[in-house]
C-alpha cells in the first residue's frame, strides 16, 4: 500500500466528514475538538470500508450507500463514546 499526499488529504477531508455526520446523528452536544471528530471520522471511515469489503458491499454500481451508511454508524458510535468519555472525565474533575 503506498501512502501519498493526495491520498492522505483525501482521508481527511473524508474523516473530516463522516465525522461530522456523526456528530449530527448523535443527539445532544458533543464537546469534542474537531481534530478529534476527525480522527474518530478517518477511524470510522477505515473500519466501515474493512466491515463492507467483508459483508461484499463495497464495489456496487455508482456511490457504495451501504459502505457510507456503516461508516457515519460508526463514526456516531464513536464520537458517543469519545465524547461521553471526556464528558466523564470533566465531570470528576
Amino acid at each position: 500500500m503506498e501512502f501519498t499526499l493526495t491520498g492522505i488529504i483525501v482521508a481527511l477531508i473524508v474523516g473530516l466528514v463522516i465525522g461530522a455526520l456523526g456528530r449530527l446523528v448523535v443527539p445532544g452536544k458533543q464537546n469534542i475538538p474537531l481534530w478529534l471528530t476527525m480522527v474518530v471520522g478517518v477511524v470510522a471511515a477505515l473500519l466501515g470500508t474493512v466491515i463492507a469489503r467483508a459483508a461484499g458491499v463495497a464495489d456496487t454500481a455508482g456511490f457504495d450507500w451501504i459502505e457510507f451508511f456503516f461508516q457515519v454508524v460508526l463514526a456516531a458510535i464513536g464520537v458517543a463514546l469519545v465524547a461521553g468519555v471526556g464528558g466523564r472525565r470533566r465531570l470528576t474533575r
